[in-house]
């Protein structure tokens, strides 16, 4: 069994296993009696490297020995390992000659969050979103069957994954196409079974074996020229299994379920997956394991260890400096208005796709249990559910992260959008997110949201300016969207009412001459330091659908050169709909527009990323000098 650690190591543990498993080549060179005690050192590791640099945490812990025992048995990388998500890769990328960069995890030019194929041959399939895995290694095993090649493909799926439509599909589609892959199911929170014993391990064993699949396969030869006989063979094959096992649907869907097994046993794990990695057909291995395992704090707190900061240098209490106070996160903000405004209108439910922690729904789902729906890993049903309650006179509040909303698309303008149904969408993560990287970046949903006919799109420069949207958002008769970033404000003032703004309308902030910086979203306060460098007009646009046109005319007429500054793709961005607009209405005026490039921003610190791009008041105020140098030549 594995070592229970209580503390993150701060100096580097002694691993004189884990020394000789820089590849999984070598790792398959050790004795299986060894494994065990490779698994410990891995586990220390993992822990001593994420207590240096931050990053998802438990997931990581409880995979260890199923980390271990996949690419012991199967020949990585010629077989193709596909892991959901990418959260609990960590150890895979320890196992896959990248144990010294593990320093460099999710910081500028290091190794990324996620499985990249960029990075290394091992990681198959670059991911970030969830539920993707079982599709990719479809892909995979037919992409082998039509080049005549005997490698096997395995997705790792985790049961919150697997609650996503999309595994599903994939799951159905494999067994129609009776397609040669191993799907191991990670159950980390015992939802779907807590049928773990040894009975359970003792099962899994047989029916994985290649003598019952030979009997198996036999008997069906010899039924099937009897009518109807090996149907009712089946049929008492699959219920005999689920009076013992949990894998009756999975049965159903035309997988050969094997388990729950006990993720943490390393000889089970082993045995069975030398046993499955055989076997012709769509192969489902259930396995249950324990999130933070092995980390006693993480056990015990599975959600709050989700991920963490890296560990502070042990200094001197008297060299400790007080921290300097900052406003609340977004996300809180958006959490007490939701409280808020649901005080007030008896309509209001919360809808999330598996982010009440991350969204700040906490306290709603505990004030509004009936009135709080999580849809688990299902971003598309989250929309259309939404759409239903609408249709009804319910009053939706979808809070969703930008990225994720992108999986949802067709759902907000088929069935919300083209209907005009009231609901609103809280983007929460808008904009550069820092160390996850591109995967996780809302850097589209600007140019993907304007472009829906009869939506209102708001971008709030602060925290006050956030609540006063959702407000206005819930109160518009129609598809209405607030984006706001990752982390916290510039501590505004929060006004407690519940006041809307007038649609449309932007405010100026500051007033100057020659160039106008209009600025939808956070940019406002660097902006504002660019203003006063430069005696530069400042405008918070609030808007961009719709835009403040007005405002946006007199701006032009009383400036050489306007400047939009956006965190969100410059293509088909807000700045794009200003300069629609001055071409629709033939205002020939100079143009800067400042936002994302047309490339993805890889991970780094937010103000390292934001500084790559140009959106900080360097940047802003040296883009600003340099367009106007050339008006002037």
């Amino acid at each position: 069994m594995p070592t229970t650690f209580h503390e993150i190591p701060r100096e580097r543990p002694l691993t004189p296993l884990l020394d000789r498993a820089n590849t999984p080549d070598e790792l398959r060179r050790l004795g299986e009696a060894e494994l065990e005690t490779l698994a410990d050192e891995l586990r220390q590791y993992l822990l001593y490297t994420v207590g240096q640099t931050g990053g998802h945490f438990g997931a990581g812990l409880g995979v260890i020995e199923l980390t271990v025992a996949l690419h012991y048995v199967f020949d990585t990388p010629d077989d193709r390992l596909v892991w959901d998500v990418g959260h609990q890769a960590y150890p895979h990328k320890i196992l896959t000659g990248r144990r010294e960069q593990m320093g460099s995890l999710r910081q500028k030019d290091g190794i990324a969050a996620f499985p990249r194929r960029s990075e290394s041959e091992y990681d198959t399939f670059g991911v970030g979103h969830s539920s993707t895995s079982i599709s990719a290694a479809l892909g995979m095993a037919i992409a082998a069957r039509m080049q005549g090649s005997k490698r096997k493909s395995v997705a790792v799926i985790g049961d919150g994954a697997l609650t996503a439509g999309m595994a599903f599909e994939a799951l159905n589609h494999a067994s129609d196409v009776k397609a040669n892959m191993l799907v191991v199911l990670n159950d980390n929170d015992m939802s779907i079974s807590k049928n773990v014993g040894g009975l359970s391990t003792y099962l899994a064993k047989i029916l994985s074996s290649r003598t019952y699949a030979n009997m198996r396969e036999g008997s069906k030869k010899v039924l099937s020229k009897l009518p109807g006989a090996w149907e009712i063979a089946r049929k008492t094959e699959e219920h005999a299994k689920g009076m013992l096992v949990s894998g009756t649907l999975f049965e159903e869907l035309g997988w050969n379920y094997i388990g729950p097994i006990d993720g943490h046993d390393l000889p089970s794990l082993l045995a069975t997956l030398r046993n499955m990695r055989d076997l012709d057909g769509p192969q489902f291995l259930h396995v249950v394991t324990k999130k933070g395992k092995g980390f006693a704090p993480a056990e015990a707190d599975p959600i709050g260890y989700h991920a963490i900061t890296k560990l502070d240098p042990i200094k001197p209490a008297a060299s400790i400096e007080p921290k300097k106070p900052s406003g609340p996160k977004y996300s809180s903000v958006f959490g007490q208005w939701l409280c808020d405004m649901a005080a007030q209108d008896p309509r209001l439910v919360g809808i999330t796709p598996a982010m009440k922690e991350g969204s700040d729904l906490v306290a709603f789902s505990e004030r509004y249990p009936e009135r709080y729906f999580d849809v688990a890993i299902a971003e598309q049903h989250a929309v259309t559910l939404a759409a239903g309650m609408a249709c009804d006179g319910v009053k939706p509040v979808v809070a969703i992260y930008s990225t994720f909303l992108q999986r949802a698309y067709d759902q907000l303008i088929h069935d919300v959008a083209v209907q005009n149904l009231d609901v609103l969408f809280a983007i929460d993560r808008a904009g550069l997110v820092g160390e996850d990287g591109p995967t996780h970046a809302g850097s589209f949903d600007i140019a993907y949201l304007r472009c829906i006919p009869g939506m209102l799109v708001m971008t709030p420069s602060d925290e006050n300016e956030l609540r006063r949207m959702l407000t206005t958002g819930h109160l518009f008769n129609g598809p209405a969207a607030v984006r706001y970033p990752r982390g916290t404000g510039p501590n505004a003032t929060i006004e407690p009412g519940l006041e809307p703004l007038e649609i449309g309308k932007g405010i100026i902030r500051r007033r100057g001459t020659q160039a106008t910086l209009l600025v939808f979203g956070v940019q406002l306060a660097e902006a504002l330091k660019v203003g006063e460098a430069l005696n530069a007009t400042v405008v918070d646009m609030r808007f961009v659908k719709p835009l403040d046109e007005a405002l946006v005319r007199e701006m032009a007429a009383n400036h050489e050169l306007l400047v939009t500054i956006e965190e969100n793709s410059v293509m088909g961005g807000a700045g794009s709909a200003v300069s629609e607009f001055l071409a629709r209405e033939n205002i020939l005026k100079p143009l800067l527009h400042l936002g994302l490039p047309d490339y993805y921003v890889e991970h780094a610190k937010p103000t390292q990323m934001l500084a790559e791009c140009g959106l900080d008041a360097a940047g802003i105020e040296a883009a600003i000098r340099a367009r106007r140098a050339l008006l002037s030549v």
